[in-house]
């Protein structure tokens, strides 16, 4: 692939955009590949947790190439926000955890990407917002709908209608990120929560992330089926008969995802 990088270390998946020179900016090629690399990751139950960034020191993604989509046609900006949307929400709907690590800029369409994942630790250095409204269009692959869920729908229709940059301090008190880190101990603070979320069953982690997922989007009596239902997935496997006697032999459990 020439604009996504993909490596797997152990259990965990780093998925790198790769246009630096253009920092990250998403043209149709990068959206493309990026689809391609999420549902290889979908299918394989060797990857437990998942990290996204972008490639450099300067920027996570900001958002739609502008150079590019000058020169596009009404049609084909159209068939790119839809593709975008389309990726994006692959990458909200994978079963495993999700982390955005935002090493620089984030804005428009790459602060959306980050909007998908489940959590986002960024660098002190990080600058980030939904700035559409500046550049006369709307956030159109999300944005408008997971800001407000995510932080409430003043405080979204501010960052949304302002377009407001924010500093990596600012977005951690809007409740936008997750943790903030030194630029220098970014990977260390990013790679600590994925050794966190790694340690415990993986069948549980992706049932719990299904039931919160699903069950914010219904009323509670419905949550609580969901919930139930994923619990009962859980309770055939492997891995919680090995928590139980790893608990009993006073050990490490070794799970196996089965």
């Amino acid at each position: 692939m020439e604009t996504i990088r993909y490596e797997q270390k152990g259990h965990l998946g780093i998925v790198s955009l790769d246009r630096p020179s253009a920092m990250n900016a998403f043209n149709y090629d990068l959206i493309t590949e990026l689809g391609q690399v999420v549902e290889s990751i979908r299918i394989n139950p060797d990857i437990r947790v998942v990290m996204i960034t972008g490639s450099g020191d300067r920027a996570f993604s900001v958002g739609a190439d502008l150079k590019e989509r000058r020169t596009l046609p009404d049609q084909h900006v159209k068939r790119n926000l839809f593709k975008m949307g389309e990726v994006f929400t692959a990458i909200e709907n994978l079963p495993q955890p999700t982390i955005a690590v935002l090493n620089g800029y984030a804005f428009g369409g790459g602060m959306e990407l980050a909007l998908t994942c489940d959590f986002r630790v960024a660098s002190e250095q990080s600058v980030m917002g939904l700035t559409e409204t500046g550049l006369a269009i709307i956030p159109g692959a999300g944005g408008t709908q997971r800001l407000p869920r995510l932080i409430g729908q003043a405080k979204a229709l501010e960052l949304i209608l302002t377009a407001k940059r924010m500093t990596a301090q600012e977005a951690l008190e809007y409740g936008v990120v997750t943790k903030v880190a030194p630029p220098e101990a970014l990977w260390e603070t990013a790679g600590a929560l994925a050794d966190a979320l790694l340690a415990n069953g993986p069948v549980a982690l992706q049932q719990a992330k299904f039931a919160v997922r699903h069950g914010m989007n219904a009323d509670l009596q419905t949550g609580l089926a969901i919930e139930r239902k994923a619990y009962e997935v859980t309770i055939p496997t492997e891995d919680r008969v090995e928590a139980l006697n790893a608990f009993a032999e006073k050990r490490k459990p070794e799970f196996k995802g089965k």
